[in-house]
């Protein structure tokens, strides 16, 4: 059963009635032209034509392309017209947001022949339920365990998003290394949050697919209804960011709700403090850390039998099937306690950007560099201290410094900017940019909403804090030193 909350696209319905419905759909997309590895972008939320489409994608042997729902026309365009996608499936509305302006900057992209519409169409479009209103459904296309099935696009430290590419064998090893490594119980009931588009998201939903129980899913994030659901239908599993299970232990001591069904929270991304762990505890939930990438699904993870102080301060074990090594800025080894960049590979690691000199720059004899730091405890417990990489972590949501920064010196009134990550309770960080100015200019939040709407850019990308310094602290070579301005904004010294 899959129960979906949403106040716009309410549903409950069967996995047997998901996959005819697919069926459907993917003989649609096949009298639309698309082919096994043809690429086909999805931007519709946690809906069922979510999973639908998702479904009938990979039974036509083609490639699904997620985007994630709060990306605007500029974003959707790039990754669009980068990959290569010859369709697009785009919800009409998401939220309160018209995306008619995101069909019209995919219009005239080369090879994109054919735009999907979730809602009301638009001259040119195909509505979606053309093709879930098929009388005939169609057989799976046999597909190579090692065939490209899913690109997900990740904000690194370049400017523009980077196509991570995924196989069936990867995603699926994902699948089983989880439920070796937690012990899952079959038929569990499992509340999803993570969004579309996100590596999580795509996973969630081929879980979903893939194994029996029930999943309560919801659309858009509030802390009201998830607490509830879980204390309603006696939620076995979740997982998500910081700020979900924050959110559903705030509503549940309002509320005085029950959550100790909840014997499985997993939650990564930046800023993952023991303390929330260890109130999650007090509540019954058997929440812990895990950590891991678009290119690298999960490397690491607790298990709700940790220790607490396991749970609480480490990122938990490395996963089965996953190889880690912790190395110095010279590449060698360091001895287990001490810090260095974490380097990866595994059945579930990524088979490469779509732009393969970026493959070249993240890989090193098999081993994935993943721009983290973190160390290996006696007991084989990973902790990650730091990143390399330059990005903010908002709500899980990775956005590039470099991104923001150059949307920033677009500005007439801003000659030089410098993006970093203000630490924040509730998101983990929020973007703050330091900004110098040019002579006899202002620049504020008003103007930085304005702008970055001006250039089609994701609201949560956005600066929410803007700090106006006369110059950059800056290395021999000239380098802004973000370390100095990040310790600014904390007060501390280092």
């Amino acid at each position: 059963m899959v129960e979906i909350h949403s106040d716009t696209h309410p549903d409950a319905t069967t996995l047997a009635d998901l996959f005819a419905e697919s069926r459907r759909v993917a003989a649609g997309l096949a009298g639309l032209g698309v082919g096994p590895g043809d690429i086909v972008a999805v931007q519709v939320p946690n809906w069922r034509a979510c999973f639908t489409a998702h479904a009938a994608i990979w039974l036509r042997g083609a490639v699904v392309l997620p985007i994630v729902p709060i990306y605007g026309p500029a974003e959707v365009a790039y990754i669009a017209g980068q990959s290569g996608a010859r369709a697009i499936i785009l919800a009409r509305r998401i939220r309160s947001r018209d995306t008619a302006d995101t069909l019209a900057a995919v219009a005239g992209l080369p090879g994109l022949a054919q735009r999907i519409v979730v809602g009301e169409p638009l001259p040119g479009t195909v509505p979606y339920t053309e093709l879930t209103c098929g009388a005939m459904g169609l057989d799976p296309v046999e597909a190579n365990p090692d065939d490209c099935c899913l690109i997900v696009y990740t904000s690194g430290t370049t400017a523009r998003p980077k196509g991570v590419r995924h196989t069936h064998a990867g995603l699926l090893g994902e699948i089983r290394a989880m439920d070796e490594m937690r012990s899952t119980t079959p038929g569990r009931s499992v509340l999803s949050l993570f969004p579309s588009g996100h590596i999580a998201g795509t996973l969630g939903i081929l879980r979903t697919l893939c194994q029996p129980g029930a999943t309560y899913v919801m659309d858009t994030w509030d802390p009201e209804t998830a607490a509830r659901l879980v204390d309603k239908h006696a939620i076995a599993a979740s997982a998500g960011a910081p700020i979900h299970l924050g959110g559903i232990l705030d509503v549940a001591e309002r509320e005085n709700l029950d959550l100790s069904s909840l014997a499985e929270f997993v939650t990564g991304a930046a800023g993952v403090a023991g303390a929330l762990i260890r109130r999650a505890d007090r509540f019954g939930v058997g929440a812990f850390r895990c950590y891991g990438s678009s290119e690298h699904p999960t490397v690491s993870s607790g298990r709700p039998d940790d220790p607490l102080d396991k749970r609480a301060d480490t990122d938990g074990r490395i996963c089965p099937g996953t190889e880690v090594r912790i190395v110095d800025d010279a590449g060698r080894d360091v001895a287990p306690g001490e810090e260095g960049e974490i380097l990866t590979r595994g059945v579930e690691l990524f088979r490469g950007y779509t732009d393969d000199a970026h493959t070249r720059a993240a890989m090193t004899d098999g081993w994935f560099r993943t721009g983290d730091v973190g160390r290996l405890d006696a007991d084989g417990y990973l902790t990650i201290t730091d990143r390399k990489k330059d990005i903010i972590v908002r709500g899980g949501e990775n956005i590039s410094s470099k991104e923001v920064e150059d949307v920033l010196a677009a500005h007439p009134a801003v000659a030089e900017a410098a993006a970093v990550g203000a630490p924040d309770e509730t998101y983990g960080e929020r973007v703050c940019a330091f900004v110098i100015l040019n002579d006899g200019h202002s620049f504020g939040i008003e103007d930085a909403a304005k702008h970055f709407a001006q250039h089609g850019l994701a609201r949560q990308k956005t600066p929410e804090r803007i700090v106006v310094v006369d110059e950059f602290p800056r290395t021999a070579s000239g380098k802004v030193q973000k370390h100095v301005l990040r310790a600014q904004l904390t007060g501390s010294s280092d």
